[in-house]
């Protein structure tokens, strides 16, 4: 009797059954299942993302070694062409990585008679000539049917011009140049020179001239 008093006491203490239980437990259950599928597609997601995001980066890294190379030796070569020879290269900053893309590129430079240094370490004439090299080279790689240079031969003696002028000429079977410069030795390999002259005080007056043109 004292144990039936006692089951009983804990079925009281138990509360009225609730007969939506099972029905309520039904639905939790459907909604468990689908939270577990709506789990398992975003895992499929991310795993997806994350193998593709490693082909992409082992894709990029595949053509920026190409590019940077192939850039690399057009630049070498551009540079002994308006120097006159010396040498010149790019190198990543990040030597332990050769292919990291987030690394910094230093550009070694060293015109005819001085030894390889920084290109900070330059003339301001050097600079820009190392830099036309630089950019020339990147313009090989990546051709465009037009180019336009502005006063990138201001600060070049008459020699140096002299060999941006032959490159700009070995370049234009290619490739159509604007050039915007003061130079006349610059002028005088363009087939149309286009100028502003002011015949009047305050009127400025477009002119063209096209050299060599037959009638």
């Amino acid at each position: 009797e004292q144990s039936c008093q006692e089951m009983r006491a804990r079925l009281d203490a138990m509360g009225p059954v609730n007969m939506m239980a099972l029905e309520e437990y039904k639905e939790t259950a459907e909604r468990q299942a689908f939270l577990d599928t709506q789990r398992k597609d975003l895992l499929d997601a991310i795993e997806n993302t994350q193998a593709t995001i490693k082909e992409i980066d082992v894709f990029s890294r595949q053509k920026f070694e190409e590019a940077f190379n192939k850039i690399n030796e057009n630049f070498q070569v551009t540079f002994k062409k308006l120097f006159g020879g010396g040498n010149a290269f790019m190198r990543l900053t990040d030597l332990e990585n050769s292919t990291n893309m987030e690394s910094g590129i230093d550009v070694v430079a060293s015109p005819p008679g001085k030894r390889l240094q920084n290109v900070l370490l330059l003339s301001g004439g050097e600079k820009a000539m190392t830099a036309l090299a630089l950019l020339v080279g990147i313009f090989q790689y990546q051709p465009s049917p037009f180019c336009i240079l502005d006063e990138v031969d201001a600060p070049l003696d008459e020699a140096n011009i002299g060999r941006f002028t032959q490159l700009v000429e070995e370049m234009s079977v290619r490739t159509q140049f604007v050039l915007i410069t003061h130079s006349k030795r610059t002028m005088s390999i363009a087939p149309v020179l286009y100028g502003v002259t002011m015949q009047e005080p305050g009127v400025s007056k477009l002119v063209s001239v096209r050299f060599g043109a037959t009638a």
